[in-house]
């Protein structure tokens, strides 16, 4: 977000349900609550800025919502990034590690969090692409608001796949891909971007990051592609 206000950008955020500052329930926080948290924000924001359609981007279980959200309410959705998405899932070693531990999920709506559940996160897939300092700072701030995750998007993640069609994408689509995430295969996230029917579409693999590359060493390369498909100038018709 810092990032992006220094470029210029007027950008919103809002905490999903039972994460961050947002309302504490006994709700899984699945995909679906995140589209319907959306909804009910984008409202505010167009009465705040006098906008009704908007650039939007999402992370990992934030790109689900994102695109459920995108394909429900298309005219609110000027372009969006993808980042860290999960298509199917198959073959991906940590959807498939969620899958085998599916009863384990679904026996409860949240599962404990500690700083070693931070730690863990960023060590999965290369620890290399990280400063250490990083999951401290996370765990020190987050386990003060909670110390629980709800379960219900590693669920949808596990046996929901997939959530989002992209044919139903209208608008132009970025789709940000680490070098090292676990979380989805080269193979679906290039079926993926193929069925897009907007042209104006982008699908970046970069090096040097992991699943949460805005956290990582490298989150300025992943900046600059964001940033240029954001400001890319409108096409010429003469």
């Amino acid at each position: 977000m810092d990032e992006f206000a220094r470029y210029g950008f007027d950008v919103w955020t809002l905490d999903h349900e039972n994460y961050g500052r947002s309302s504490q329930t006994d709700s899984n926080s699945d995909v679906r609550s995140g589209v319907e948290d959306l909804k009910a924000a984008m409202p505010i924001v167009t009465r705040v800025t006098g906008q009704k359609a908007f650039m939007f981007y999402g992370q990992s279980s934030g790109a689900l919502r994102l695109g459920v959200f995108a394909m429900e309410e298309p005219d609110r959705v000027e372009r969006m990034v993808l980042d860290a998405i999960t298509y199917t899932g198959e073959g991906a070693p940590e959807i498939m590690r969620r899958r085998a531990n599916i009863a384990a999920l679904e026996a409860s709506s949240f599962r404990p969090t500690s700083q070693a559940s931070f730690d863990a996160i960023f060590a999965r897939d290369d620890p290399s692409t990280v400063d250490p300092k990083v999951p401290k700072a996370l765990g020190d701030y987050e386990l003060k608001l909670t110390n629980r995750t709800p379960n219900g998007t590693y669920i949808d993640m596990a046996i929901h796949m997939p959530m989002v069609d992209p044919k139903r994408l209208q608008c132009p689509v970025c789709m940000t891909r680490a070098e090292h995430d676990g979380n989805a295969t080269d193979a679906e996230l290039l079926d993926f971007f193929s069925q897009l029917p907007n042209k104006d579409k982008q699908f970046c693999e970069i090096k040097g990051v992991a699943h949460i590359a805005v956290l990582g060493i490298n989150r300025h390369r992943i900046w600059h592609a964001m940033h240029a498909f954001f400001t890319m100038p409108p096409q010429r018709s003469a």
